[in-house]
């Protein structure tokens, strides 16, 4: 009997001391938070300097405040008899300066004074409320008037008549997701999901289509092909100074199949032997610049786009959607200039990653369609050559 006890004892206490010790709920570091944390003090310290406010949080004073208040009451914490909640303030400075910098969830939370649990949390809920809130109204579903605007935004500063949008498809690095095969690994050999945008001719994004599997082209989205395809956004018109109904269209480049909606360039074979297709190629490259430098600013801004993002797959797409409404949000609000004095500006070819090209025979219908502003873009060429001369 006392053998049995004996034992008994020696296996509870084995078990004491294989218990592994309890963490703390709060490290020691992370209590002097608002003693020592960066929001604390240099964030504090930067709202008296506005250059220094804009190149850190990528948005002035003013902006930072007017988003405070619209997502304060979605993300703020009560108070408990346990601990003091991270204030809407911080949580939203913590975020920001993760998009911003795109540095881990650990080094952002050493600089703030807060868990990498913390961190991560407040990244994702924070994304989330400034999706909610600032898509309805910088992100809201075209109507028919906003497709009028954009068609003569590219009429006008852009010089292409019909046109009500430049579309293309951006490849976002993303870590290797678990147990997903080789669904998100696309031509370019590393693991993304895909960022499919069409833009206005003031470089705002009018549809956003985010989280495709990286392995797919642009052709294949569903949503955009169910927006779009087979319906008609705005009545066909005339181009100026022709009588011809032309159906309204986007422009894109060799990733998407020529569609009577859709415009992309010819071949460089075809190119090279017929001038009027050449005029073409560069009025659509005109227009079609714009998606590009779209890319290029959100990628400036937000520089969590320079690295993989190294998070869970529907996180990351809360990511991109929260960068696209915040883009929207600082093109409609701001007077500063997009990239930061201090940083190099970096090509977007440098960040994104185009969608791999396809080559799809086009309807007959669609074909003529082009050939419609192939004809008129050098009929006016033609006019002001003649112009030229007889002046």
């Amino acid at each position: 009997m006392t053998s049995s006890i004996s034992d008994e004892e020696l296996l509870i206490l084995l078990a004491l001391k294989n218990k592994k010790k309890r963490r703390k709920w709060v490290h020691e570091i992370n209590e002097k938070r608002e003693e020592f944390g960066e929001f604390h003090h240099l964030c504090k310290e930067l709202s008296t300097y506005e250059d220094r406010f804009v190149n850190y949080f990528r948005m002035t004073r003013e902006q930072f405040e007017e988003i405070h208040e619209l997502i304060s009451p979605r993300i703020s914490k009560l108070t408990t008899n346990w601990r003091k909640p991270i204030g809407t303030k911080e949580r939203l400075a913590i975020c920001l300066r993760y998009l911003a910098t795109g540095d881990s969830h650990n080094t952002i939370g050493f600089s703030f004074r807060v868990g990498r649990t913390t961190v991560s949390s407040i990244v994702k809920e924070v994304c989330v409320e400034l999706w909610n809130v600032l898509q309805p109204l910088y992100l809201a579903t075209p109507t028919e008037e906003v497709w009028k605007n954009s068609e003569i935004g590219f009429r006008e500063l852009w010089n292409f008549p019909n046109c009500i949008g430049s579309i293309d498809g951006k490849h976002v690095r993303i870590k290797c997701p678990p147990k997903t095969g080789s669904s998100f690994f696309c031509y370019k050999h590393f693991f993304s999901i895909v960022l499919l945008g069409i833009v206005d001719p003031n470089y705002k994004f009018l549809i956003v289509d985010i989280g495709s599997y990286g392995r797919h082209s642009d052709s294949k989205f569903i949503l955009f092909r169910e927006f779009i395809q087979g319906k008609t956004i705005l009545p066909p018109k005339p181009l100026p100074g022709t009588t011809t109904p032309v159906p309204h269209v986007f422009v894109g480049d060799e990733g998407f199949k020529l569609e009577t909606f859709l415009m992309r360039p010819f071949p460089r074979a075809v190119v090279a032997q017929d001038e009027a297709k050449k005029v073409f190629n560069k009025r659509l490259s005109r227009a079609r610049r714009v998606v590009e430098n779209a890319f290029g600013i959100l990628a400036q801004k937000w520089r969590v786009f320079f690295r993989p993002i190294e998070l869970e797959v529907d996180t990351a797409e809360h990511v991109v959607k929260a960068t696209c409404c915040l883009h929207n949000y600082l093109q409609s609000t701001s007077t500063i200039e997009n990239e930061p004095e201090e940083e190099d500006a970096i090509s977007p070819t440098d960040v994104f990653s185009n969608i791999q090209r396809i080559r799809e025979r086009s309807s007959i219908v669609a074909n003529s369609v082009r050939e419609n502003f192939v004809n008129y873009f050098n009929y006016l060429r033609n006019e002001t050559i003649d112009q030229y001369h007889r002046d």
